[in-house]
């Protein structure tokens, strides 16, 4: 049984964690950190700094401010971590590499298998099409969302800049660029409406045929069951950075 404390407990995703673990019998949410107030089954408190509850994994899904706090928590109790938190400055991203030297770190804009898979099937599409073909991403979340563009349309664009040969640029809005598109642009485009919870589409458009790869979230459920499922692999590992293509290759 992995003990698991949820930063952002009371939170959409923090909510779909506690449901999800309650019926499983391989993990147990034993703790929260919230500054809301509200009904919970385990303890919560304010801050990651007052818990008082042992665990073997974090699982944080806050926002940078607060997983800045996590991060410095983690290293000094040697508390293994999964970050969900989008939206890392660059000193937060060395941090958590520094972190990663003494304490299992897990990190991934998207807990989802599928979309993972999705990034995979787009470079090997990008592998065969290269340059005759113009990527775009479009992504759409519900109107709540604070980011944008999403975490995950910048892990996919990320993915085929590394995997590329062509020096991909992102372009982010074409309103005031009247110039003719270039082909190392990746366009990247926000939607946010409704109570969306996550597409993604990956647009390969060639001469006289287009190829497109989507991913759509159905419930937050799929999001907290890979969170719940890296906690449990993370539990077992030796300090270094892990992420979904780990879990992907098992």
């Amino acid at each position: 049984m992995v003990d698991i404390i949820i930063q952002g407990i009371h939170g959409r995703m923090g909510r779909a964690l506690v449901s999800l673990a309650q019926e499983r019998t391989d993990c147990r949410i034993v703790a929260g950190i919230d500054t809301a107030a509200l009904p919970c089954p385990v303890p919560v408190f304010p801050s990651i700094t007052e818990n008082t509850v042992h665990a073997d994994v974090l699982i944080d899904f806050s926002s940078p401010a607060a997983a800045q706090v996590a991060i410095e928590y983690c290293s000094a109790h040697k508390l293994p971590c999964v970050i969900c938190t989008t939206g890392l400055s660059e000193q937060q991203q060395e941090a958590l590499c520094t972190l990663s030297q003494t304490v299992p770190v897990f990190q991934s804009a998207n807990m989802s298998l599928g979309v993972n898979l999705l990034i995979e099937l787009v470079k090997q599409a990008n592998a065969v099409l290269g340059t005759d073909f113009d990527v775009e991403i479009i992504e759409k979340h519900h109107h709540n969302k604070l980011d944008a563009p999403s975490g995950t349309a910048l892990m996919i664009a990320d993915a085929l800049r590394e995997a590329s040969p062509v020096p991909y640029a992102p372009v982010y809005d074409r309103h005031a660029k009247r110039a003719k598109r270039a082909p190392e642009e990746i366009g990247i485009h926000a939607v946010r409406g409704g109570s969306i919870v996550g597409e993604h589409e990956v647009l390969f458009a060639g001469p006289q045929e287009v190829l497109t790869i989507t991913h759509s979230a159905a419930s937050r459920e799929v999001f907290a069951n890979g969170a719940l499922n890296a906690a449990l692999f993370l539990a077992k590992q030796p300090a270094g950075m892990y992420t979904m293509k780990d879990l992907i290759y098992l």
